[in-house]
């Protein structure tokens, strides 16, 4: 049928002729009056559904009084105010043909075929009355504009035809979103605004309520599909909103289709907002389900216009239905239709050929008529009922876009007839006919305020501006349960949060959202194909939140916050004095320093005694400056470190050992070549004065402080702060170490030196354990090297041992401080507190004894080993008897 209307100019008589043979033969046995005719100098056509469709074989069912007879009987009372307005088209009466459409499409375009009959061009001239001579044929009316429809599916059979023979439409109701379509429907305008700007509104809605997962539901059918439709690409194109189910309602339900259609949407029961357009029947029906499902608070509706602010959808299911949010288009009751309504009666409305049908069926009573029988069940009518004190009377919600559609025909005719006939009383012949073309134009150019003062114009396509009231059904806390106006829109949302109340009066938003927001230090990891769902994974270890998506690795030198959202410095560490790492070693060498000063001061007060000369000064001295250096190293590893801090620990920390164990080395080499010559020869070895000792000492020390220097030329002293060493899997417990640029290797190359001469030392002194007590130091320094190597040997697996704690820093430098007093306090204490005890306590012994020779004291020696050998007693401890140190 479309593709046959929608053929050339050139065809018209073809279309005419096709088209009424297409229509069903039932479309010929009328049963209801066809038309009203109201004359006047430009008539305006006029499609409403004064009936309801048809049972099966009938083209019409029963009346509409609302949606039919409230909003025809406004166009006829638009018809009368301009027609009695002085300043709207002066001496041009506006006439009218008006049809029911029967809320049937094909049956609304056979109607409509009336509009086109003056447009066809008929060949009459081979017709001839019964005297031969030409007939007269009356001209029918020429429409030259139609207010209609009201479905979108009868607008668009409608405009299709209209369009052929360039009749302007502007419709009071339709809405789909497709009549927007300039090339299709060019000659199609509306007062209402399309289901586009209400699915934009609903969208805005949606999201102003923080949901992003909703399910949609569409009765069958040109409005419910398109509208959902618009909803779903318009969301698509917004962003952020996505469709968790889209069900469709069939026109024929079958039973227990609306239970599965609820079941189904529990499938994803997070998507609790569900948009709907659909009719008031499908809606009761949706919530009736609802309650049998037991799901009574769970779902929360957003209705499409269809629902408003209607009581007859969610009659008996309040409870179920509270909490849903409906779209209307903003509009007014039109308080001067109420009285011209409530006015007419039989007598006073007989223009309107179906008004005695709507009297019988609202005020419930039956007419009397010439052959028909009264049924006795319904009472006669007087006639003197009236509308509105004899019967309920609301008006209807389009009557205001009824008479905006009118007055924009009659305002567009009147800026018409001002520019083709200027100063001309009534239609002039410009305006004879009236070409549709150029009436469509100044449809297109109309502006002015309607009956609701809202202004009333069309953009390039023939919609009305967007301006819908928002309202949501409220019965918990209200004093008048009922739907209350919670916000606007007009191109923009303006919405009163803090006025919605929900199920049971619970004033906080319910969510519909498929995954709920992350929680900060969290990462969204999006669920494959489903935008708007995802799963949340914590930013672990030293990750961060860079953004909603993605986790990052903080700096080596920082840390993430507590809630992960950011990184920030790594708190930065050294030993400090009042830690207990410290507080022992510092001890300890504060009892070295005061140890080793009072000796020193001891040997200066008695320099010349036997005891200090047979001690040999010179080395004596030089080995307790080591003594007292290994002791102040304690406080340079301990100290914050700095480049002049770092600088003394690279020189002093292998620098005392160096000078002890050198002292101590040349000491047992000049016993050990002493007594291995004296086997030999009398004549007395080479190198064994003080001088020659000393220059020995010096040589070995130059070693160490040569290397140092070198490492110094190399990498001069600097700090770094180590992040790596206190990093462990809990980012709270990262700390970074302050330190000096000395690794464990470089620690150890540094002490390596010192530990040759511990061991070359130790070597010696094994060699010389067989000398005689009574025969200089060899003994205690053996002790005293046997001590310090295991020591030394305690220190290694403590010191490497702790590489992967958490404490190392701490461990290793107590270790080494205490590892480095104790062996200084070993050497101290056997080769010099023996000697200070005899000078301060046994003065009577540091005596001076007789001179021996070189031979003399060999001799002695070697008699007191043989003896030794056969007897171990008449030991004599700390007894000095030779002065070998001044044999040379």
């Amino acid at each position: 049928l479309h593709s046959v209307l929608l053929l050339h100019g050139q065809l018209l008589v073809y279309v005419f002729v096709c088209v009424c043979v297409c229509v069903p033969a039932w479309a010929h046995q009328h049963s209801h009056p066809h038309s009203i005719k109201i004359p006047g100098d430009i008539t305006l056509g006029g499609l409403f559904p004064v009936h309801a469709k048809g049972p099966s074989g009938l083209p019409c069912g029963e009346i509409k009084k609302e949606k039919g007879i409230h909003r025809m009987e406004a166009m006829l009372y638009a018809l009368d105010q301009i027609n009695s307005d002085p300043d709207l088209l002066p001496n041009i009466t506006l006439g009218a043909r008006i049809l029911d459409t029967c809320s049937r499409d094909t049956y609304a375009l056979e109607q409509s075929l009336t509009f086109v009959q003056a447009l066809i061009q008929k060949d009459t001239s081979d017709i001839r009355c019964s005297n031969g001579e030409q007939p007269i044929i009356r001209k029918p009316e020429r429409v030259v504009g139609v207010i209609g429809a009201s479905a979108s599916s009868v607008s668009i059979m409608v405009a299709n035809v209209l369009r052929l023979f360039e009749i302007p439409q502007i419709s009071y109701a339709s809405t789909a979103p497709e009549l927007s379509d300039n090339n299709r429907y060019d000659f199609f305008s509306r007062v209402v605004p399309p289901d586009s700007y209400q699915a934009q509104a609903m969208v805005d809605i949606v999201k102003a309520l923080g949901w992003n997962y909703v399910s949609t539901l569409a009765s069958e059918g040109n409005y419910g599909e398109s509208g959902v439709d618009a909803f779903v690409q318009i969301s698509r194109e917004a962003g952020g909103l996505c469709i968790a189910q889209s069900m469709k309602i069939p026109r024929d339900p079958k039973p227990g289709e609306f239970d599965k259609i609820i079941k189904r949407l529990m499938e994803t029961p997070n998507a609790r907002g569900v948009i709907i357009f659909a009719n008031e029947d499908d809606i009761k029906q949706v919530l009736e389900a609802a309650r049998r499902a037991n799901l009574t608070g769970h779902f929360k509706f957003v209705g499409s216009d269809s629902w408003g602010a209607k009581s007859s959808p969610i009659l008996d299911h309040e409870d179920v239905a509270e909490g849903a949010v409906t779209i209307l288009p903003k509009r007014a009751s039109i308080e001067g239709f109420d009285q011209y309504f409530t006015s007419r009666s039989l007598e006073n409305n007989r223009r309107n050929i179906w008004f005695a049908e709507f009297w019988e069926d609202d005020f419930r009573c039956k007419l009397t008529r010439p052959g028909i029988k009264l049924d006795p069940e319904k009472k006669k009518c007087t006639g003197n009922e009236r509308i509105g004190r004899d019967s309920p009377y609301e008006q209807e919600g389009k009557v205001q876009f009824v008479i905006d559609a009118v007055y924009a025909m009659a305002h567009a005719l009147h800026n018409m007839h001002q520019d083709l006939c200027p100063g001309a009383i009534g239609v002039c012949d410009k305006m004879d006919p009236v070409e549709g073309r150029l009436v469509l134009s100044y449809i297109r150019s109309v502006n002015f305020n309607g009956s609701a003062g809202t202004g009333v114009l069309f953009n390039e396509n023939g919609d009305a501006p967007g301006r819908y009231d928002i309202f949501q059904y409220q019965m918990t806390n209200t004093s008048n349960p009922g739907y209350k106006v919670i916000g606007q829109w007009t191109n923009n949302l303006r919405l009163n949060v803090e006025e919605m109340q929900w199920s049971g009066g619970d004033r906080q938003i319910p969510d519909s959202v498929c995954s709920f927001p992350c929680r900060p230090g969290e990462r969204k990891k999006m669920v494959k194909g489903v935008p708007c769902c995802w799963h949340c994974e914590l930013c672990d270890g030293y990750q961060y939140q860079a953004d909603e998506f993605a986790c990052e690795m903080c700096p080596f030198d920082m840390r993430p916050t507590p809630n992960r959202t950011a990184c920030r410095p790594t708190p930065i560490i050294k030993l400090e004095w009042h830690s207990p790492w410290a507080i022992i070693p510092v001890f300890l060498a504060i009892l070295g320093i005061v140890a080793t000063l009072s000796v020193v001061i001891t040997f200066i007060r008695f320099n010349d005694t036997p005891i200090v000369r047979a001690a040999g000064r010179e080395l004596s001295y030089v080995l307790l400056t080591g003594i007292f250096l290994i002791y102040l190293i304690t406080f340079l590893m301990i100290a914050e470190p700095g480049p002049v801090v770092c600088a003394f620990r690279r020189l002093l920390l292998g620098l005392g050992m160096c000078i002890t164990y050198s002292a101590m080395l040349t000491k047992t080499n000049r016993i050990y070549r002493i007594f291995e010559q004296g086997k030999k020869s009398v004549t007395p070895p080479k190198f064994i004065s003080p001088t020659s000792q000393l220059a020995i000492t010096f040589i070995l020390i130059s070693f160490q402080v040569l290397g140092v220097f070198i490492w110094f030329g190399v990498v001069p002293p600097h700090t770094i702060v180590d992040y790596e060493e206190q990093r462990p899997p809990n980012p709270e417990l990262a700390r970074g170490v302050l330190k000096c640029d000395m690794s464990d290797l470089s620690l150890i190359c540094c002490l390596s030196y010192s530990i040759v001469l511990m061991v070359t030392c130790t070597v010696y002194a094994v060699k010389s354990r067989g000398v005689p007590e009574t025969f200089n130091e060899a003994k205690p320094i053996g002790f005293t090297m046997y001590t310090t190597c295991i020591i030394w040997l305690a220190f290694v697996p403590i010191f490497f041992g702790t590489a992967q704690s958490t404490e190392k820093m701490f461990i290793q430098t107590t270790t080494l401080t205490v590892s480095m007093s104790l062996s200084a306090s070993v050497s101290l204490g056997m080769l010099y507190m023996p000697k200070v005890y005899v000078i301060i306590f046994h003065p009577e012994q540091n005596v001076q004894k007789r001179k021996r020779s070189f031979k003399a004291v060999v001799q002695a020696a070697t008699m007191s080993t043989r003896l030794s050998q056969k007897s171990n007693s008449d030991k004599q401890n700390g007894e000095t008897k030779l002065e070998p140190d001044r044999m040379q």
